[in-house]
């Protein structure tokens, strides 16, 4: 892919790791193959010294005659010095004119009856391994022998080796490079998938989707974008769906007032009575301006951190019984029953009794204004340690897989029948919010065409007055 640079990343990396691992194996061969040769070759060179060694001990007269044979035969030179360091005999096929491989020091531990074994180079840059072996004649070290063997062939075989080690490298470092690019891309490939995916949704393209089905981390990375994406999408059909239904609200009692006020301006009505009841439209569409304009305003408020709180001690119980006689009238116009009911011991409650009241409020009209027969039921019940507040209805209920949604900002459950039921969709996440807010949980559960229950759990803290 085009300006993949993560795949290059990535492959610098693994090709960088895969040549050093290369490095460390070759050196690591080369010095074992050397050490091999070295020491197979000592080895070689000391048995040679004590066979010498024991053919120079013998008697026999045709001895160093021998011993020269064997000397060309193993490539090898041998070279008999006395104590002072001057050759005595010289066999094989070393050149005898260069004897700086002869030293002091190792010739008195010669004579003192030890053997010496050492890598040799001379003045023209040759190797040599040399083993040395003192001759005993009568119980006494009468000469030195020295065993001179060429590196030239061994040197030869480990350049061989080091050559198939390089040739091996290289073929293996570009099999690897191949190897990791084609690894980089494909680990690559998702994350650049992921990267075009959400640019598209930045740039509004919410319909976007990741289409990949690993289960590894990239594959949950995948899961949360396309989950962001349907979160984003669904906020903004809901805040558009929104719009719409805040444009209608508020263009119905706009008209309302529009059209009343020109009536009364214009002194087109009869009588005063019908004056009074244009009047009255005129204050109840404004009231249910300040409705919605309070609403919006409040959520706002809270949504940016902005409210505030003012705890008190607050008797619940009379807090929901005034709640349910606000919300009487409007119950019986509808014909409905309403009741409130308290369960176990009352307690007070450490809490915002301004904002406690406004969430049992909200239910409570939520309730009566889903609700076309039957009850809304406010139940109380004081358990040890929290208090229990469930907001219950017969109304038209909630549909299961739209559950999860109804305390969002701007959602509306029955889109197509909420103008004729009102509301703005804000009620619920108000709640919702000033719950958290106030250290409570809310839960709901539903049936459709049969009933609703919201409820809310608070914690009876034992707090300083």
């Amino acid at each position: 892919m085009r300006n993949n640079r993560i795949g290059l990343k990535l492959g610098l990396i693994i090709s960088g790791l895969f040549l050093v691992v290369l490095l460390f194996l070759g050196v690591a061969v080369d010095r074992m193959f050397t050490s091999f040769y070295y020491a197979n070759m000592r080895t070689e060179t000391e048995d040679l010294a004590s066979h010498f060694t024991v053919m120079a001990e013998s008697s026999e007269n045709d001895t160093m005659g021998m011993m020269g044979t064997f000397a060309e035969f193993s490539g090898v030179g041998i070279y008999n010095v006395s104590r002072e360091g001057n050759v005595m005999m010289h066999s094989g096929v070393q050149d005898h004119g260069c004897m700086s491989f002869v030293r002091n020091s190792d010739l008195s531990a010669i004579f003192s009856g030890q053997k010496v074994s050492y890598l040799h180079k001379d003045p023209a840059g040759a190797r040599y391994f040399v083993s040395v072996e003192p001759i005993v004649k009568d119980g006494q070290v009468v000469s030195a022998l020295y065993i001179v063997a060429s590196t030239e062939r061994m040197d030869e075989s480990l350049a061989g080796v080091r050559n198939l080690l390089i040739l091996s490298g290289i073929g293996a470092f570009l099999l690897a490079l191949g190897s990791t690019w084609i690894i980089a891309q494909f680990l690559s490939r998702p994350l650049l998938q992921m990267q075009k995916a959400t640019r598209k949704i930045a740039a509004g393209e919410l319909e976007t989707r990741v289409d990949i089905g690993s289960r590894d981390e990239v594959g949950a990375l995948a899961g949360a974008i396309n989950d962001l994406a349907v979160d984003l999408q669904r906020y903004r059909d809901s805040r558009q769906e929104f719009f719409a239904n805040i444009s209608h609200e508020l263009r119905t009692p706009i008209t309302y007032l529009e059209g009343y006020a020109n009536v009364v301006k214009e002194r087109l009505y009869e009588t005063e009575e019908e004056k009074d009841r244009y009047l009255d439209i005129i204050y109840m569409e404004a009231q249910r301006i300040q409705h919605l304009v309070d609403d919006l305003f409040e959520l706002a408020k809270m949504e940016e951190g902005k409210i505030s709180l003012s705890p008190e001690w607050v008797d619940l119980a009379e807090l929901a019984g005034q709640a349910v006689e606000k919300v009487r009238l409007k119950a019986e116009d509808k014909n409905l029953e309403l009741y409130c009911t308290v369960e176990g011991t009352p307690h007070t409650i450490y809490t915002d009794g301004a904002r406690m009241e406004q969430i049992v409020l909200n239910l409570l009209e939520n309730a009566i204004r889903y609700t076309e027969r039957g009850s809304v039921r406010l139940r109380l019940s004081f358990e040890p340690g929290e208090v229990k507040l469930t907001v219950q209805d017969t109304g038209i209920g909630i549909p299961e897989d739209e559950l999860p949604f109804i305390f969002e900002r701007f959602y509306r459950v029955e889109k197509s029948r909420s103008r004729m039921h009102g509301g703005t969709g804000l009620g619920l996440s108000i709640v919702h919010k000033l719950t958290g807010l106030l250290g409570g949980t809310i839960a709901v559960t539903s049936k459709v065409g049969e009933e609703t229950c919201f409820e809310l759990h608070f914690s009876l803290r034992r707090e300083e007055r």
